[in-house]
């Protein structure tokens, strides 16, 4: 991998670009927070060669979701759910409004 290639990547916010030492230090949490993450299937950090975590700025946006659920006294299970569940009614919304647009479109008639 070229020094292009690599920086090009921290644009990408799939990137593993992340320890969890620096992710945890970002969101103001614990490296043991994060497992907990894992642990509950919200997120899971890709591992480098020698089988560190390492996080991506998606996941640590999730992560900070999930710190600001607890921080308001949801338990943790808790707020994974709920993390998911809104997840999944942003996905139904855009393939809604994706479905809403397919249909206002005007349709050629037969024959032209």
């Amino acid at each position: 991998m070229t020094a292009d290639d690599s920086t090009g990547r921290l644009d990408d916010d799939d990137y593993p670009a992340y320890t969890m030492g620096r992710a945890a230090d970002m969101l103001g949490t614990t490296p043991g927070f994060l497992r907990a993450l894992g642990e509950a299937r919200l997120i899971t950090p890709l591992r480098s060669e020698g089988g560190h975590r390492r996080y991506s700025r998606y996941q640590l946006r999730i992560a900070a979701r999930a710190r600001e659920l607890v921080d308001q006294g949801t338990p943790i299970e808790a707020a994974c759910r709920i993390i998911i569940l809104e997840d999944q009614l942003e996905e139904a919304r855009r393939i809604n409004a994706e479905y809403r647009r397919a249909a206002s479109e005007p349709r050629p008639r037969d024959g032209e």
